[in-house]
């Protein structure tokens, strides 16, 4: 059974869900930049309900909705939000995506998602594992088609990838009309590759501010920026 992950100012119960809490939501959810102007967020692909609590952590955002495909994932987002500090500001809906932008008519400010995007062409034996890894639960041309819906005229979209997928990201972010604000590319140490790419979009096109985060300078050695980053949410940061 899993754990319970403590971070400072709320906990996450993890045991039903395929998919635990690991880096690529933590450092979504810390990244992603937020102003006042942000009234509505929509989480897309909640799971734990992670990211979630961090919108609420830090933003004035009235309405947090979350959307979750898996029954056993829903439960334990909604009991999540409702141990909280914020459950009055937390809503989880069981639906999948596509469901969701063809028949809600709310507009979000915010959009945030660290989706299923594992595209090579295998499956493991646990199939709720796979749902949640898995690219086929959420391609990329569903996620940026209902992006494009769901968003306010001046809304943002922010998303973890992988950074071999970015070009194909682009490419059919294009097409909806949504362009990238801010990129910034991950790296596990200096010396390793690009492994992530942390995408801030809207519907305005200008020049991407684009940079880097590196996350360790040796095991355990986090670097100043990844602390600086994270150190609102993790207890030992």
């Amino acid at each position: 059974m899993s754990k319970p992950f403590t971070f400072k100012d709320f906990t996450v119960h993890q045991d039903k869900c395929a998919m635990k809490i690991g880096t690529d939501g933590v450092l979504l959810g810390a990244w992603v930049p937020i102003d006042d102007s942000v009234t509505s967020i929509l989480d897309i692909g909640a799971g734990t309900g992670l990211i979630a609590l961090m919108m609420a952590q830090r933003s004035q955002a009235e309405v947090i909705d979350a959307l979750e495909i898996d029954g056993d994932a829903y439960e334990q987002a909604v009991d999540n939000f409702e141990a909280s500090l914020w459950g009055d500001r937390l809503f989880c809906y069981h639906a999948s995506f596509q469901e969701f932008f063809e028949e809600i008519d709310d507009k979000y400010d915010l959009l945030i998602s660290n989706p299923p995007f594992y595209v090579e062409n295998y499956k493991t034996p646990d199939a709720k594992r796979d749902v949640a890894r898995f690219e086929d639960a959420l391609p990329f041309e569903h996620l940026l088609v209902g992006a494009s819906r769901l968003l306010s005229k001046h809304g943002r979209f922010a998303v973890i990838i992988p950074y071999k997928e970015e070009d194909r990201f682009f490419d059919i972010a294009g097409q909806v009309g949504l362009f990238p604000q801010k990129i910034t590319r991950v790296k596990g140490t200096p010396f390793s590759e690009i492994k992530r790419s942390l995408l801030f979009l809207s519907f305005k096109q200008m020049k991407s501010e684009i940079n880097e985060l590196i996350i360790e300078t040796s095991r355990h050695q986090y670097t100043k920026e990844y602390i600086n980053l994270t150190k609102d949410f993790y207890l030992k940061m």
